[in-house]
């Protein structure tokens, strides 16, 4: 879709128009953004599509129509994304969309194994929402995110994988030889191999006026928001090779960008560090720490900063904030499924399943795959695997190598 195509009309106050864009957002689904308070055209427009009523968010189309504060199972209809499977059982459901979970789904495909995907967002995963992939084999030029993603998906559709988006994993439960997976819309669906690639998802500073500003001011993905912020000053939070990454991105749209550190120096690579500390539009302070988010109207407008090592406090005034300060594993909905996590949450395979107190039941004629849960038959790859080392080349090459135990364990059955 091009970006005059879905345009949300809305406020920035408005906790449904938050939703409505981080849908689109997490779909990768580009559409225009009008505040209606800032925009009085704008405002009537609404008020006459609801027939005297002002009522937000109000979301058009391409094609004249409109929906009116709709569900994200309503926008998915109308965006025609596909939430229900063709059938209830198949011999392998992939859960994650990423570069491990279509990777490993184009692997079993092509050796006739029926495959289902679910993914809850953009297919592509983190690897969508990021601007550019300098280290990708094969790319010697890079290759953008979004681009390497579609690339991932057409090529699993061309060897017939079902894929099913905008459906968040519920529940995942086993019995004998069959591993069943629920779905928040209430579908139950059962394989006899199950493969776990949820990915992680950006880790928040859990300070005050986090959560009040998510969506108006608090951002965790540059290329989605990014735009929003033309001509504007934001701060980045972070000192990794997310952060630095995604200040580069940020130049690109706002005017400054102020890089919060918390420690002394980067941990991102040598040669974005050079990039970032060389920019004339970066600024980076060190030993700082956000204590809290703060704004008017609801809308961030500044941050409460504290410097770790005079103990000062100062108030930073921004127009955004972007946090990239580690991941957490998508792992809730394994919480009554009886897989193994670590103390982080990540999902423990292959030999580190012998160092627990007990063998695993099921185990006891054989080894744990090198990606196989505690579990036979349900197997983990990439972010959301323990010991995994959280970058996209690896979680593809997981997802194939997911692949190929996946269609040995299932020959044995």
């Amino acid at each position: 879709m091009t970006e005059a195509e879905i345009t949300v009309y809305g406020a920035h106050w408005c906790p449904d128009c938050r939703r409505s864009k981080q849908f689109l957002g997490e779909h990768q689904i580009p559409y225009n953004w009008v505040d209606i308070e800032q925009d009085k055209e704008a405002e009537q427009f609404v008020i006459e599509k609801n027939e005297g009523k002002r009522i937000i968010p109000t979301i058009t189309f391409a094609d004249g129509s409109f929906l009116v504060e709709p569900s994200n199972a309503e926008l998915a209809a109308k965006l025609g994304l596909k939430t229900r499977a063709a059938r209830g059982h198949y011999e392998l459901i992939v859960l994650g969309g990423g570069p491990a979970g279509l990777t490993a789904a184009l692997y079993t495909a092509r050796e006739a194994i029926d495959t289902l995907v679910i993914e809850r967002a953009a297919f592509g995963g983190q690897a969508a929402g990021t601007e550019k992939l300098d280290n990708m084999p094969g790319f010697p030029d890079g290759v953008a995110g979004i681009e390497f993603s579609q690339r991932l998906r057409q090529q699993a559709e061309r060897f017939d994988v079902e894929l099913l988006q905008a459906q968040h994993i519920s529940a995942v439960h086993s019995h004998e030889n069959y591993h069943c997976v629920t779905t928040e819309d209430g579908s139950q669906y059962s394989a006899d191999a199950l493969l776990i690639a949820t990915g992680s998802r950006y880790k928040r500073l859990g300070v005050p006026g986090e959560s009040d500003y998510i969506g108006a001011g608090v951002h965790f993905c540059a290329t989605c928001d990014g735009p929003f912020y033309k001509g504007k000053h934001v701060a980045v939070v972070g000192g990794g090779n997310s952060a630095t990454e995604e200040s580069l991105l940020l130049t690109k749209f706002a005017e400054k960008v102020t890089i919060l550190v918390r420690g002394a120096e980067f941990k991102a690579t040598s040669i974005i560090q050079e990039k970032v500390l060389g920019h004339p539009q970066i600024e980076v302070r060190w030993h700082t720490e956000v204590k809290a988010f703060m704004g008017q109207d609801s809308k961030l407008n500044r941050l409460r900063v504290l410097n770790n090592q005079s103990g000062e406090e100062a108030e930073i005034p921004v127009d955004g904030a972007f946090i990239f300060i580690g991941l957490v594993p998508n792992t809730g909905f394994l919480a009554d499924s009886g897989i193994l996590l670590d103390k982080w949450g990540f999902v423990v395979t292959g030999h580190a399943l012998l160092h627990q107190e007990k063998r695993p039941a099921g185990f006891e004629k054989r080894d744990p795959l090198l990606l196989e849960t505690n579990i036979p038959g349900i197997f983990a790859a990439g972010d959301v695997r323990d010991q995994s080392t959280k970058q996209v080349v690896s979680a593809a090459g997981e997802g194939g190598s997911a692949a190929l135990m996946i269609r040995e364990y299932l020959k044995g059955m």
